[in-house]
């Protein structure tokens, strides 16, 4: 193993802490965190503590868990699909969760059951993957799964849209469009604690699967004489990516391209060997999210960008050089 492999972890969960740290200190509101800290541990209502626990504390948790899941299920997907360009928001997966939240809104359910969401989302993305695992199959094509998840996404776009045309209220109809560009603002720990066990359960599934994906990028024969279930890894990658990006975006809308620009740029890291993979890539994400939060935080004056239109913005011209290096490679 070369230096930069072995160096590689304890310096990304470094950069993690560090990243959790400075989003739990940055803010428009200047609150020092020791004092924060120090308030909040001792019980106290003050604004420092107040600042602390009820805006910056459950926001820096879901950029640290929801970027984690995100860059986790993008190098499960990749590896289970063999498929360099297999990522949660490309392959429709995102938008499809996004659409079983937006059912879970529109029916006055999240009213009703606290749930409502992260079930939604689940039940959303478990369809896409399912869709997307039947239509392109294992070995698929670039050409292959980038239209199915084209055609999965379209799908899951025209019914979110006709989702909102129909609604009679146009406040819901405007809160449900913001949610949809993606964001870690205004979420409270109750949403924390809502997606927090849904994705740590996706998290745990898509970690086991590291040496069956490690053998399966030899070939399925090699894979299957070498005594792993492919069927058995493949559910354990569609159901634990349904459970963490289905309860992702349940609580933050839709932020794409984290599973496509992380695992490619760490992949190389780690000599190309999925089991060292999937762990990088929850901290390369967790460590986008949080980054790319923080200068959403720092943006200056006036409304807040959406952290989904950031992402969108640095993984778009990603993914056409990725799309021009392939064909390149394919001609």
């Amino acid at each position: 193993m070369s230096m930069a492999g072995r160096l590689i972890f304890p310096a990304m969960a470094l950069l993690v802490g560090l990243l959790f740290i400075g989003s739990l200190a940055i803010g428009p509101s200047a609150v020092s965190l020791g004092t924060a800290l120090a308030d909040w541990w001792a019980g106290g209502d003050s604004t420092a503590a107040v600042i602390f626990a009820e805006i910056r504390l459950p926001r820096a948790l879901l950029g640290l868990a929801v970027g984690g899941v995100l860059g986790l299920s993008g190098a499960a997907l990749q590896g289970l699909l063999r498929n360099p360009l297999a990522e949660p928001g490309l392959i429709g997966v995102s938008a499809t969760a996004a659409l079983g939240a937006v059912i879970a809104f529109y029916s006055g359910w999240s009213l009703v059951v606290p749930l409502a969401l992260p079930i939604g989302g689940i039940a959303g993305a478990l369809v896409a993957v399912a869709l997307i695992y039947a239509l392109a199959g294992r070995d698929a094509g670039v050409l292959t799964l980038i239209l199915a998840g084209v055609a999965v996404s379209s799908l899951a776009g025209a019914l979110t849209s006709l989702a909102l045309s129909l609604s009679p209220n146009p406040f819901a109809l405007a809160e449900i469009v913001f949610w949809m560009l993606g964001s870690l603002a205004d979420r409270s720990m109750q949403h924390v604690l809502v997606s927090a066990p849904f994705m740590l359960a996706g998290a745990a599934m898509l970690l086991t699967t590291g040496r069956a994906l490690d053998a399966l990028s030899l070939g399925e024969d090699t894979a299957r004489s070498m005594g792993f279930e492919l069927g058995r890894t493949g559910a354990l990658v569609i159901v634990g990516t349904a459970l963490a990006v289905g309860a992702a975006v349940a609580v933050t809308g839709a932020i794409g391209f984290i599973g496509l620009i992380v695992p490619h740029l760490l992949r190389p890291l780690v000599g190309h060997q999925p089991s060292r993979l999937l762990p990088l890539s929850a901290l390369g994400g967790a460590a986008l999210i949080l980054a790319a939060d923080i200068a959403v935080r720092l943006g200056g004056p006036g409304p807040e960008l959406k952290l989904g239109v950031v992402t969108a913005l640095l993984g778009a011209p990603f993914f056409l050089a990725l799309v021009l290096r392939t064909r390149r490679s394919m001609a």
